[in-house]
């Protein structure tokens, strides 16, 4: 079963469907993957945009939009409401006439709806940069409970073969902090993907086999998260073989329980983690599932631009996934 069709059954399952709004309602690939979701009956699709504009793109491409609720930003009789909470939410002096500006573009009026409840997560970045999608979510709906950072990970399939790349998308030179809680929630996103996490923090260094601020970092970032998670399985600084590769693990890390093991993978840094996921996707014929964002009080996920009416579908289901395993902790 692939991770998607994992999720999936997953969304299925659950006693309520999850409500994802998608604000990018101009975006024909959008109303494509919405009409679908609903036909499915999977998610309670919401749209961001003019009714009838919607209405009209919808009929001349025979997409059945009907019953999908829609709100104009432009016209939303509640705005004063939203102004106040967008206020609230941002914890920083913003004025009133500064909130409606921002609320009149759909992914800070979507980032709104999930933080108000009035949905459930949301879904954009078709034909917005990853900065107009993450910074509304980080400026309004924030951390989780216990988390300081957002961070990106990947979901890296071939056949049987699953694991965790991160973080891959958002920390580009993370501390031993934030690395500890990359970490940490890129475990956490390993279980919803039906992984028993195997955390290994890489580097070029193997057990002190080089020196360096670098390899420090790396050491105590493993550290830090042992200590504070030692219910999880955690190594670290390890090289990429060791690792990943028993044969070499037990040889440079004798007695680890991650070391050959491991299906968590933390990078040092953000450059290294995109090359490594987009090098095991190329090269090695995975696919691979993301940026799914880690670490908010509420799931918003970014599409590619040039993203497909499927990967909007799939990401989708992996946004209302992470809805509901967020309702179970």
């Amino acid at each position: 079963m692939s991770v998607f069709d994992l999720f999936k059954k997953q969304v299925q399952a659950s006693d309520e469907k999850k409500r994802i709004v998608f604000p990018e309602s101009d975006d024909l690939r959008v109303l494509t993957a919405v009409a679908n979701l609903k036909q499915d009956s999977i998610i309670e699709p919401i749209l961001i945009g003019e009714k009838k504009q919607i209405d009209q793109v919808a009929q001349e491409h025979h997409l059945d939009l009907a019953g999908i609720k829609v709100y104009d930003q432009n016209n939303y009789p509640e705005l004063d409401q939203m102004v106040a909470a967008f206020i609230k939410a941002r914890r920083k002096d913003t004025s009133a006439a500064e909130a409606k500006a921002k609320l009149a573009k759909g992914n800070y009026f979507g980032t709104m709806l999930v933080k108000m409840g009035l949905a459930d997560g949301m879904v954009s970045g078709a034909a917005h940069s990853t900065a107009n999608t993450v910074l509304p979510a980080l400026q309004l709906i924030h951390a989780a409970e216990g988390m300081h950072r957002v961070s990106g990970a990947f979901v890296m399939e071939k056949g049987d073969q699953r694991y965790i790349f991160a973080d891959c998308a958002i920390n580009i030179e993370p501390d031993e902090e934030t690395l500890a809680e990359i970490g940490y929630q890129s475990a956490q996103t390993a279980k919803m993907a039906e992984i028993d996490p195997k955390v290994a923090f890489l580097s070029f260094s193997t057990k002190g086999s080089a020196e360096g601020a670098m390899v420090d970092k790396v050491h105590d970032a493993a550290a830090m998260f042992q200590k504070n998670h030692p219910e999880i399985p955690a190594d670290g600084e390890l090289q990429f073989d060791a690792a990943f590769v028993p044969a070499v693990g037990e040889k440079k890390a004798p007695g680890s329980k991650v070391a050959g093991h491991a299906n968590v993978f933390v990078f040092p840094e953000l450059q290294s983690g995109n090359i490594a996921y987009k090098m095991v996707q190329r090269l090695g014929g995975f696919t691979a599932v993301g940026p799914i964002l880690q670490g908010l009080a509420a799931p918003v996920n970014d599409l590619s631009r040039g993203c497909s009416e499927q990967d909007i579908y799939d990401l989708a289901i992996v946004t209302a996934a992470q809805a509901i395993a967020k309702d179970k902790k």
